[in-house]
């Protein structure tokens, strides 16, 4: 009986032993770097400069910019009100950038000043033609608006614009909401969508939409495009064509923002009015970046702006990187650049990795079932979209979206790596096949 009772303690130990060994945790050995700009990140070019600079500067880049026509992609509207599409032009436009590994940020625009891309003619606005033929449409135009050319202004009096405007959201929301090609989408009226008509006085809910109908275009992107972020311009932020920063409401919505003139040399406050910096307050109010991405274009204010940006000494006193870093930049239009004699494919790579999130493991355990991983993100932005850490198949519980910079959370995997934890990754259904989101550790 001794000896029964000796062997059953015997098994039993052996088994709380094993129990122990397997529930505690040891320290697995990683190491990853980061070598490129990440995914939904970085310095922006235009798909035709993309094109042709592609085998120099392809890899320094994970964007490509657009404007996209409504007319372009609608055919026509039935009797009952459904509006019938043709998506074959902006597909064909995402799958060239696609086809370079990037992804596209799409702005759909109705007045672009001088712009030809229409019909051919200088200033055609891209209302669909349905609306252009219905009776009680009609455009206003601008001769030289701003010394930029002739312009043709959207009638913002009519009722089918309004309802066109919201329904073709929803749409394009339903379409591509899910669409690794498609990164971010600015939205906006007025020149170029900017949301100004400089040179033209406002009439708003004639040449520029009322304040009411603005507000429920926020409300409306606010219910649609849940799964595709998108930003406005910081010239939103002015009060005697915008409601938004009146509103309470509107500002608790978490939209992005991008500015066409980044970096220009009246920019920051202390030079001159600070315009730019101001604008970015009063919509920005210092948080908005947290859920919203920004970006936008350097300026254009002069030729060389673009050219010189990246130069190591800066522009107009301040340098690229402490720009990034003070608006927590994600992307930016840099489409001249390549032009200039500071630019290189190396500084291209460098400028877009001091852009959006960069995600650091502090510490990375096992207890044989699980994974537990201590991640910072040392970028100057939040990832806006969904990415998991994996090992294979199995995701972890919790998503790297919205870790801002500076903070770090812990995060378990389901599922145990191998030795040196070289089958851990990032994945993302946000992302396109040849695109990786790095991480960096370095510890055994």
């Amino acid at each position: 009986m001794i000896k029964k009772h000796l062997i059953l303690s015997v098994i039993l130990m052996t088994a709380w032993f094993t129990s122990c060994q397997a529930q505690s945790w040891r320290q697995v050995a990683l190491k990853s770097e980061i070598t490129h700009p990440q995914p939904m990140t970085g310095l922006v070019l235009w798909p035709d400069e993309a094109r042709d600079r592609n085998a120099e500067y392809g890899r320094t880049i994970q964007l490509e910019f657009s404007y996209c026509l409504p007319c372009k992609v609608v055919t026509v509207c039935k009797d009952d009100g459904t509006i019938q599409y043709d998506w074959s032009w902006f597909d064909r436009l995402l799958d060239d950038v696609a086809g370079r590994g990037h992804q596209l940020i799409a702005r759909f625009r109705y007045e672009y000043p001088s712009g030809s891309d229409v019909d051919g003619k200088r200033g055609t606005t891209a209302v669909p033609q349905y609306i252009k033929d219905l009776p009680d449409y009609t455009e206003t135009y601008a001769a030289n608006p701003g010394g930029d050319g002739p312009t043709w202004y959207a009638d913002w009096s009519n009722a089918e614009l309004q309802r066109f405007t919201l329904q073709f959201y929803t749409d394009f929301a339903a379409r591509y909401a899910h669409d690794a090609r498609l990164a971010f989408v600015e939205v906006g009226f007025g020149h170029w969508s900017e949301y100004h008509i400089y040179g033209t006085r406002y009439e708003l809910g004639r040449n520029f939409p009322s304040f009411a109908f603005q507000k429920r275009f926020f409300e409306h992107l606010d219910t649609v495009m849940v799964g595709i972020p998108w930003a406005v311009s910081i010239d939103a932020s002015s009060a005697d064509h915008s409601p938004v920063v009146a509103d309470e409401d509107l500002m608790a919505i978490k939209f992005g923002l991008f500015d066409d003139s980044f970096m220009h040399k009246t920019h920051e406050i202390g030079t001159s009015d600070g315009y730019n910096e101001q604008c970015w307050n009063r919509i920005g109010r210092g948080t908005r970046w947290q859920d919203g991405v920004c970006g936008g274009e350097i300026s254009y204010y002069s030729s060389n702006d673009q050219k010189n940006f990246l130069n190591p000494d800066g522009l107009y006193g301040h340098t690229w990187a402490e720009q990034a870093a003070k608006y927590h930049i994600t992307f930016m239009i840099a489409n001249d650049a390549p032009h200039g004699g500071v630019a290189t494919p190396e500084r291209f790579r460098q400028a877009s990795m001091a852009t959006g999130y960069r995600f650091v493991v502090k510490d990375c355990q096992t207890d044989g079932k699980k994974t537990r991983l201590t991640v910072m993100n040392e970028g100057v932005a939040p990832i806006y979209r969904d990415a998991w850490f994996s090992i294979g198949d199995i995701r972890s519980t919790t998503s790297l979206r919205g870790l801002l910079p500076g903070h770090e959370f812990t995060i378990q995997i389901p599922a145990a790596p191998n030795a040196d934890g070289s089958d851990i990754r990032i994945v993302s259904d946000c992302i396109l096949p040849q695109q990786t989101i790095e991480f960096e550790s370095g510890f055994n």
